[in-house]
């Protein structure tokens, strides 16, 4: 399953990757993340770099590992994101619209390896992209307003 979503974040591009890059600020953008750890020593934010993110949705919680594929920031990040029967391929870019303005473009594939997961996507694939818009909302919000979902 494949779907690309875009936002118009009214802040400079510099200022948006600085607050996409620490990763203190995910809890002010990413509803139900529990924590998040570092797995090696490797430049947090080079190629290869892995993080494992713990999420709390509803009454299940999941761990998702994330892996660095490209780092060309400021104008591109992508990453995987893997958890028990699913591989997330994203792909992200940011563009200068003006000099007080970006756009975010983030590219997902979702690979699904369990029966029951690919049944969700199937049946439900609009869930995933009402996720993905969710949290390029709440990133909006967090960097335009200082908004946070955090609830600590």
């Amino acid at each position: 399953m494949k779907y690309s979503v875009e936002i118009i974040i009214n802040a400079p591009r510099k200022e948006v990757v600085q607050k996409l890059e620490e990763p203190e600020n995910l809890k002010h953008w990413q509803r139900g993340l529990i924590s998040y750890k570092h797995l090696h020593n490797k430049d947090m934010n080079n190629a290869g770099a892995k993080m494992q993110l713990h999420y709390k949705m509803g009454k299940r919680e999941m761990v998702l590992t994330e892996t660095i594929l490209v780092n060309n920031l400021p104008s591109e990040l992508h990453a995987t994101y893997d958890t028990k029967g699913v591989h997330n391929i994203q792909k992200n870019y940011f563009k200068e619209v003006d000099e007080s303005t970006t756009e975010w473009i983030s590219e997902s594939e979702f690979q699904f390896g369990s029966f029951g997961m690919k049944m969700m996507g199937f049946l439900m694939p609009g869930a995933f992209k009402k996720q993905s818009r969710q949290y390029m909302r709440d990133f909006k919000a967090f960097v335009e307003d200082g908004a946070s979902v955090s609830k600590e």
